[in-house]
């Protein structure tokens, strides 16, 4: 199938997936299409809750395995939105719709990428093509659901709008729930220990300390205490607990595990994470793909937003046609000469690392 070809079907796909409302959680129909679209390409796949996924014709257990990954979810339309964000509208190249941008445009692009290497037998390694639900909330019923029935990764492309440049390094995301207790009182008497008080010198850690460690591509940990409450609704009482949230974007530098070692070393409040499951990704810039990027003149950068490429177990890189600005904005868009970069650049990169 030439270029021109996938291109045409990669475009078709995806008005069809904007005219398809597919809000988190809520990925039933996009996830019947696409199906129903490998169905009409003779390509088995199969399906579990919204996620499908598929292997080259040739599958080849004793091959590593490279994984396309993106996803088909989307957020709730911004409320700036002028135009029908389920309207597939081109308007001067342009392809209007929420969705398109991210990362629906990655999406079939992949797709019409899995489509050229599917019939060949002289692949070095076996392609995995998933696409996946659930990214923009990292739920739990996204790529995380399926990949116990997926074979080890050995790496994996995950199709993000990046103007089809290398995103090497992803920030990773701990949320902490953090408590000082204290004893409640009257605040008219001497009587109690408020709780805000004890609260001020963690706040202050939190806001000042740094961590020494600072990687080249994302830069220093970031945390940042973003909500803070007391259960206490009275004036007049002395609070006897003062709970906050603190937003910690992680690094290459440290493991989640480590950061929140070093936390509890220097807090006196409780710290509870909600979670481990968001991690920092990296891949070296001396590998295959990589270099292959570099000699094409792709450039690297570390991204701070997070992707489902914080759940995948295996070396990765985020990548994709769009622009991760207009990603969640109104009258959201894709131009459909990145369309075609994207399946040009993902073909030309993975012909380049056989």
């Amino acid at each position: 199938m030439w270029n021109e070809k996938l291109y045409d079907v990669a475009v078709a796909l995806l008005k069809q997936m904007i005219a398809t409302p597919s809000l988190s959680r809520e990925e039933d129909g996009t996830a019947t299409l696409i199906s129903e679209f490998l169905t009409t390409m003779d390509i088995p796949h199969e399906r579990h809750l919204n996620n499908i996924w598929a292997y080259n014709k040739h599958y080849d257990p004793a091959k590593r395995n490279i994984l396309l990954n993106s996803h088909h979810d989307t957020v709730k339309p911004n409320p700036q939105y002028t135009r029908d964000p389920f309207s597939p509208d081109v308007v001067d190249g342009k392809l209007y719709g929420l969705g398109s941008n991210d990362a629906g445009g990655c999406l079939v692009s992949l797709i019409a990428t899995f489509l050229h290497f599917y019939h060949r037998e002289d692949l070095g390694y076996n392609i995995i093509l998933t696409a996946t639900a659930e990214e923009e909330i990292s739920g739990a019923n996204g790529i995380e659901s399926i990949l116990d029935k997926l074979p080890e990764i050995s790496f994996a492309i995950v199709g993000e709008p990046t103007l089809t440049q290398l995103a090497i390094a992803e920030k990773g995301l701990m949320v902490l729930d953090c408590t000082s207790y204290g004893k409640a009182g009257h605040a008219a008497r001497e009587e109690g220990e408020n709780a805000l008080y004890k609260a001020l010198p963690d706040l202050n850690w939190f806001k000042d300390y740094r961590f020494p460690n600072v990687s080249p591509t994302l830069g220093p940990v970031k945390m940042s205490v973003t909500v803070i409450n007391t259960s206490n609704k009275a004036h007049n009482v002395v609070p006897a607990d003062c709970s906050f949230v603190v937003d910690v974007r992680a690094t290459d530098q440290y493991t989640l595990e480590e950061l929140l070692e070093t936390i509890k070393a220097n807090v006196s409040c409780e710290v509870k994470p909600r979670s481990m499951r968001m991690r920092p990704s990296f891949i070296p810039m001396d590998h295959p793909f990589v270099q292959a990027g570099l000699s094409i003149g792709k450039t690297c950068y570390g991204s701070p937003t997070t992707s489902d490429q914080a759940l995948i177990p295996a070396t990765s890189v985020k990548m994709g046609p769009g622009d991760s600005a207009r990603s969640h904005t109104a009258d959201e868009y894709i131009h459909l000469h990145e369309i075609k970069e994207g399946i040009d650049s993902y073909i030309r990169l993975l012909e380049m690392i056989q």
